[in-house]
């Protein structure tokens, strides 16, 4: 293998470490925690008419894209995307242990109802890990391209709300949108007896999911803002930015 290839995949492997090391623990472990929730509640339909359907995911995926929004601010796209991985990593892992626990018999109780929610389905892992990691892209690139054009003052509070509102919004939109063909659209009629929805109520699913989802947003941005705030105050993750600073000087 080429040594430049070795030594670029080395910087890569460091610069993970250590930003693993400077994000608070609380912000990643909230993000892991909704990504795993928002991939559960997605099993059930809250609301389905002839222009509208809504699954559970929309309660808690707003955390998710407010915890993108906060280290896209503090630490850039890149990391912010990073860490999108490894939440999605961690609920695949998360999902295959509740998928063994669903499948080992047991005799103590009826647990039917626990088998077939814990034991999950594949299609809608699929479609959950595959919306969640193409809007941690969208998200994330947003956040941090609106960000620029805030020159005067791009740590206000105008500038952060502009960022987090416009980059929620789209990306949450891909999310739903996204997880709603794949599942509902074209998997959902094969494996459940016909049941779909409709590419109409897949869009106003995607919107008005955004919409519902922007509305949280709002409501916890000062909360955000604050903490990157504070983050900026206390120098948090000072080692990674230094890291980082070397490797674009060499």
């Amino acid at each position: 293998m080429d040594k430049s290839l070795i030594s670029r995949i080395k910087h890569e492997l460091d610069e993970y470490r250590i930003l693993l090391r400077s994000i608070p623990a609380t912000v990643v472990t909230l993000f892991v925690v909704s990504v795993i929730s928002m991939n559960l509640l997605a099993n059930k339909t809250l609301i389905q008419l002839d222009w509208i359907a809504l699954d559970g995911g929309m309660l808690i995926s707003w955390l998710s894209f407010m915890c993108m929004d906060i280290i896209t601010k503090h630490f850039g796209p890149k990391a912010s995307t990073s860490i999108s991985v490894l939440a999605a990593t961690i609920n695949l892992l998360t999902c295959l242990i509740f998928f063994v626990a669903s499948i080992i018999p047991s005799n103590a109780n009826d647990y039917t109802a626990f088998d077939s929610i814990f034991g999950g389905t594949w299609f809608i892992l699929l479609g959950s890990t595959t919306a969640f990691l193409a809007s941690a892209v969208i998200n994330n690139t947003l956040n941090q391209i609106i960000g620029k054009c805030f020159k005067k003052n791009p740590d206000g509070k105008r500038a952060f709300a502009a960022r987090a509102y416009i980059s929620t919004f789209i990306g949450q939109f891909f999310d739903n949108f996204i997880f709603s063909i794949i599942v509902f659209v074209l998997c959902a009629p094969i494996f459940w007896d016909g049941f779909h929805w409709t590419l109409l109520q897949c869009a106003m699913c995607a919107l008005t999911g955004a919409v519902a989802e922007l509305i949280m947003e709002v409501a916890f941005s000062p909360i955000g803002y604050r903490i990157t705030k504070k983050w900026r105050a206390e120098s948090v993750g000072k080692a990674y930015f230094e890291f980082i600073g070397k490797g674009k000087k060499q």
